[in-house]
C-alpha cells in the first residue's frame, strides 16, 4: 500500500455590508482534471510541516496569503486509486487578501463563493463534511 499525504485549507474571507452585517465567503477551486470543486490542497514536501504545506499550496493554487487557525485540523482519508491510501489534512484559515489567480494547468477556476452557496458546489462527501465542521467551528468561535 502506498501512502500519500496532502494538506490544505478552508479559507474564509469576511466582508461587512452597508448595514454592518457580516458576509462570509469561502475560497474554492475547480480542478482542470475532473472539473470538480474543492478546497486548495497539495502534497507535503520534504521538511515541511502540515501548516507550511497548507500555506504554500493555497498561495500556489490561488495567489492568496492566509493565516491558519491551527486549532481547527481535520484529516480525511480515501483511496484515490487501487493500492493508494491518501490522507488530507485541512485547516481553517482566514485572509484579507481577496485577489485571486488560478494556477495554470492545475486549477481551472478560483472563486470566492458565498458561504451559503459553497456546499452545493462541492462534489465529494469528505469536502462537504470538512466544510460543515469548519462552519460549525466558525459559528461557535467567531460570532458576529
Amino acid at each position: 500500500m502506498i501512502y500519500e499525504k496532502s494538506c490544505g485549507a478552508v479559507v474564509i474571507h469576511n466582508e461587512r455590508d452597508d448595514k454592518g452585517g457580516l458576509k462570509r465567503y469561502v475560497l474554492m477551486i475547480k480542478h482542470t482534471s475532473g472539473g470538480h470543486y474543492s478546497f486548495p490542497k497539495g502534497h507535503v514536501e520534504v521538511g515541511e510541516t502540515e501548516t507550511m504545506t497548507a500555506e504554500r499550496e493555497v498561495l500556489e493554487e490561488t495567489s492568496v496569503k492566509i493565516h491558519i487557525n491551527e486549532r481547527f485540523r481535520q484529516p480525511v482519508y480515501y483511496k484515490p486509486r487501487p493500492g493508494v491510501k491518501k490522507e488530507v489534512v485541512y485547516f481553517l484559515a482566514f485572509t484579507r487578501h481577496t485577489e485571486i489567480h488560478p494556477r495554470p494547468g492545475e486549477v481551472e477556476e478560483v472563486a470566492w463563493i458565498p458561504l451559503e452557496n459553497a456546499m452545493g458546489l462541492l462534489t465529494h462527501g469528505n469536502d462537504k463534511h470538512v466544510l460543515e465542521l469548519a462552519m460549525k467551528y466558525v459559528e461557535d468561535k467567531y460570532k458576529q
